[in-house]
């Protein structure tokens, strides 16, 4: 067990101290007991290294928004105790972990399996939106329903004490630290990066996954070029619970069989191990090998010799409105709007919205005020919606909103009012 500073995790070790570290990263929602099946088998050869996500059983709740932020303090948990070399085994955001890893030190991880992952999960706007719902109705709805996401129909009848288990270790989750990992997920997408992972990775899947499922393997194994598949008939997503043998087994076989060397004990060098080649047909040109520095590409100007805003506006955009408001914008935009379409992404999202000065729970705080004072009620609602994904509470809209009937008049603060309604009604229903 461990003490834990704020830019570390809680970790544990299994095994004998001199032998080859394995870690073991844990799911969303799950603590490092999601892998206690796989524990007595896997120590017998690798000292077994497991640890939990912040706020997750029991851990310090220091929230961690990027996958990048939890693998940074990973390898600051590793540092302090002297670990340079390991296997590595992640489980959906523990996969995203040790993806991350590869990609950004592969010099450091000997071997890969990722579990029920992707390099892309889901969409930004379901996890904003599933952020959205814990932030108003706690994490019990979520907790209630992860059974239904995470096994087979079967094996949650089958096994009512792990469906409890699985209940309870959701609930028992800090929330803000879920909803931080969930806007890591939304931010998490590395499909143009596949070909750049140079470590043998094992693709593991259950048949009935319906999270992060076959396709989504199949994905992975297409753009790794050192990838294997192996699908667990009968298991959803979090297979190493429902199938802990199998996976057991397919986990001794591939980190005994590939594991990188590191080290040469006739230089005394620590190798970096080469991204492999490509073929030609596979390789996107516009990608570079690990180790190269990619030479800068200047960003287009506009007047004022100032970097074009538009890229940052178009992503400020996403992030607060949504994809699908976005996408819906832009497919409508013709010859007479185009013009607005790119004006308002490149100045009001780009300029103003992408400013240091307000954080954008504020911004959203006085963009609700303006748009009630001027009657702007189809807006409202869209940013009655970004203010949700921003981070207030359906409290501190009314708090807005009441503040408005003082300043903008009541009749505005009365529609104002209708819409916000419907829209928080919709925005913070669990699902069933």
């Amino acid at each position: 067990m461990s003490e834990t500073p704020p830019n570390t995790l809680q970790y544990r070790f299994d095994g004998p101290e001199d032998a080859p570290v394995l870690i073991l990263g844990p799911s969303l929602g799950t603590t490092w007991h999601m892998w206690d099946r796989q524990v007595p088998e896997l120590a017998k050869q690798w000292r077994i290294f497991r640890f939990d996500l912040p706020g997750h059983g029991g851990a310090p709740a220091y929230p961690a928004g990027s996958v990048g932020d939890l693998t940074a303090r990973l390898l600051a948990t590793l540092d302090r105790l002297g670990i340079q070399r390991f296997g590595y085994a992640g489980c959906a955001l523990g996969g995203a972990v040790g993806l991350e890893l590869a990609l950004r030190h592969p010099e450091r991880v000997a071997s890969l399996a990722l579990i029920a992952a992707s390099p892309r999960f889901g969409t930004p706007d379901e996890f904003r939106q599933r952020g959205v719902i814990v932030r108003t109705n706690g994490l019990d709805p979520i907790a209630r329903t992860s059974p239904d996401r995470w096994f087979t129909g079967g094996f949650a009848a089958a096994q009512p004490a792990i469906t409890d288990w699985a209940v309870q270790m959701v609930r028992t989750t800090d929330p803000g630290c879920y909803i931080a990992a969930c806007e890591a997920l939304a931010s998490f997408d590395i499909r143009a990066d596949l070909a750049h992972v140079g470590v043998p990775t094992l693709v593991l899947v259950g048949s009935d996954d319906q999270v992060t499922g076959p396709a989504e393997a199949r994905t992975l194994v297409a753009g790794i070029p050192d990838a294997r598949l192996a699908v667990v008939p009968g298991a959803s997503h979090l297979v190493p619970v429902e199938q802990p043998a199998a996976v057991t087994d397919l986990l001794v076989r591939h980190f005994s069989t590939a594991w990188q060397p590191a080290y040469d004990s006739a230089t005394g060098q620590t190798a970096i191990p080469a991204a492999p080649v490509k073929p030609v047909l596979a390789a996107p040109p516009q990608l570079s090998p690990i180790a190269e520095i990619a030479p800068a590409v200047p960003a287009p100007f506009v007047g004022g010799g100032r970097p074009d805003p538009y890229d940052a506006g178009i992503k400020v955009r996403r992030e607060v409105l949504g994809d699908a408001h976005v996408d819906r914008a832009l497919a409508q935009a013709d010859e007479f709007s185009g013009d607005f379409q790119e004006f308002v992404t490149r100045y009001a999202w780009g300029e103003i919205w992408d400013r240091p000065g307000l954080d954008r729970r504020s911004r959203s705080c006085v963009t609700l005020t303006a748009l009630v004072a001027g009657g702007h009620l189809e807006e409202l609602g869209f940013h009655v919606r970004a203010a949700l994904r921003n981070g207030l509470t359906p409290v501190e809209i009314r708090e807005v909103l009441l503040q408005a009937a003082v300043y903008c008049g009541v009749p505005a603060a009365n529609s104002a009012f209708k819409v916000a309604q419907q829209v928080i009604r919709e925005e913070t229903t669990p699902e069933e």
